[in-house]
C-alpha cells in the first residue's frame, strides 16, 4: 500500500507518521483567502484535473501523512477552508471532504517541528482557481511547517505558490489545468519537499510561463520580490514527482538558489514549445539523479551562468533521457563548462547518465563534456 491508504465519509486519511526535522518555527495565526460561497458537491471534480490518485511514479520519499478526520477540522465549502486557514495553529488537522471548493486559498500560520499543520484530501477534493488569467489557487504566504497532501489543485494563474515559506511537505498533490506554472518555491521558500506528485496542463495562459516545477525567480525579478538580492530559495527537494503537458520546462531552477535536490522524478516533454531542455538549472549546488525523461525537446538538462551568477557545483548522476538527434543528457552551456563555487566544486555529469535517441542508448551523448566515473 502505498501513501495513501484510505477514506471515509468523503474524506482521505493516511498512517501517522513523521513530518521531516529541523528546528521548530514559533506559532502563528491563519492566512486569508478569496472564495465561492457554494458548497461542493460531494465526490464532484472541476472537470479539468487529471486523472490519477496523485501518487507520482518513480522514488517515494517514504514519509507518511495523518489525514484521519477523527478530531480534526473538516471542512466541505470553500468558506469553511477559508475560515479554518484563517484560524490554522500548530498541530491543526484540516481534512477537505470530496468536492470543488472554488476560489484562492490562502495559508500563512506556522506549525512546527513536532506539531506541524496538515491540510489533506482525497484526489477527489479538488481546489478550483478558476480562470487561469490571475491568482493562485493555493498559496502558502510565510506558512511553515505545513504539510499539504493527497488532493487536486487546478486553475489558476498559478498552482501552488509558496513565498516566504519554508519546511513545509507538498505530497502526492495532482495539479492541473494551470496558466502559468503548476508548483513555485519563490521568494527565500526553503527547505520545502514536493514527493509523489502529479502535475499536468501548465501554460494555459502563458506558454513561456508553463513550467512544471519552478525553483527560485529570475534575477529580473529580484528587486521586486527580494529588495534587489538573490531569490535564495535554497536546498528544495523535488522527488517522485511526474510532469507532463508543460508547455515550459518541467521542472527550472534559478539562478540564486542553491543546495536542492531533483531525484526519482518522470519527465515528459511531449508537449513542451516553450524550452530547449526537460530541467534547466540555473542555480549551484545542485543534486539531479535517477530521473526519467521522455521526448526531450533538445535536452535532457541544461546548466547555464546567469550574468555570472550560479550555474556551479551540480552533480548529475544515474538519469535517463530521450533526446532527439543533436541532443545530449546533459549539456553544461557556455560558462557552466567551467563555472566554480566559491569552495571550487565544478559541474560534474557522471557516466552513469544515459541519452536514447530513437530507442537506442548513446554513449557519445551523454554529454558535451567528459564524464566522470
Amino acid at each position: 500500500m502505498g501513501l495513501l491508504s484510505g477514506c471515509a465519509n468523503g474524506a482521505y486519511w493516511a498512517e501517522p507518521g513523521g513530518y521531516g526535522g529541523g528546528p521548530s518555527g514559533p506559532g502563528g495565526t491563519g492566512g486569508s483567502g478569496s472564495a465561492s460561497s457554494a458548497a461542493p458537491s460531494p465526490g464532484a471534480d472541476s472537470g479539468s484535473a487529471a486523472p490519477g490518485s496523485g501518487q507520482g511514479a518513480g522514488g517515494s520519499s517514504g514519509a507518511s501523512v495523518d489525514c484521519d478526520p477523527t478530531g480534526a477540522i473538516v471542512v466541505s465549502t470553500a468558506d469553511e477552508l477559508v475560515e479554518a486557514l484563517r484560524d490554522a495553529s500548530a498541530g491543526d488537522r484540516i481534512v477537505l471532504a470530496d468536492g470543488r471548493f472554488a476560489g484562492t486559498f490562502t495559508a500563512s500560520a506556522q506549525g512546527t517541528a513536532d506539531d506541524p499543520i496538515t491540510l489533506c484530501g482525497s484526489a477527489d477534493a479538488v481546489l478550483d482557481g478558476g480562470s487561469t488569467d490571475t491568482g493562485y489557487t493555493l498559496h502558502l504566504d510565510d506558512a511553515s511547517r505545513w504539510v499539504v497532501a493527497g488532493f487536486t489543485v487546478t486553475g489558476g494563474q498559478k498552482g501552488v505558490m509558496l513565498d516566504g515559506s519554508s519546511h513545509n511537505e507538498l505530497r502526492s498533490l495532482t495539479v492541473s489545468g494551470t496558466g502559468d506554472e503548476a508548483v513555485h518555491f519563490r521568494s527565500g521558500s526553503s527547505d520545502n519537499v514536493l514527493a509523489d506528485s502529479v502535475i499536468d496542463r501548465t501554460g494555459l495562459r502563458e506558454p513561456r510561463f508553463g513550467e512544471g516545477v519552478y525553483i527560485g525567480s529570475a534575477r529580473s525579478n529580484w528587486c521586486d520580490l527580494t529588495d534587489c538580492e538573490p531569490d535564495a530559495s535554497d536546498r528544495n527537494r523535488v522527488t517522485g514527482t511526474t510532469v507532463s503537458g508543460t508547455t515550459a520546462e518541467p521542472i527550472d531552477v534559478k539562478e540564486g538558489t542553491t543546495g536542492g535536490e531533483l531525484s526519482g522524478n518522470v519527465l515528459d516533454g511531449s508537449s513542451v514549445t516553450d524550452a530547449d531542455s526537460l530541467i534547466d538549472v540555473k542555480g549551484s549546488g545542485w543534486v539531479v539523479s535517477d530521473n526519467r525523461g521522455t521526448a526531450a525537446p533538445g535536452d535532457g538538462a541544461q546548466v547555464h551562468v546567469i550574468d555570472g551568477l550560479g550555474g556551479a557545483g551540480t552533480v548529475f548522476t544515474a538519469n535517463r533521457f530521450a533526446v532527439p538527434a543533436g541532443g545530449v543528457a546533459v549539456r553544461l552551456v557556455g560558462d557552466a563548462r567551467t563555472a566554480a563555487t566559491a569552495s571550487g566544486a565544478r559541474n560534474r555529469v557522471g557516466c552513469d547518465n544515459v541519452a536514447e535517441i530513437d530507442g537506442v542508448d548513446e554513449p557519445d551523448a551523454v554529454s558535451n563534456v567528459a564524464c566522470t566515473r
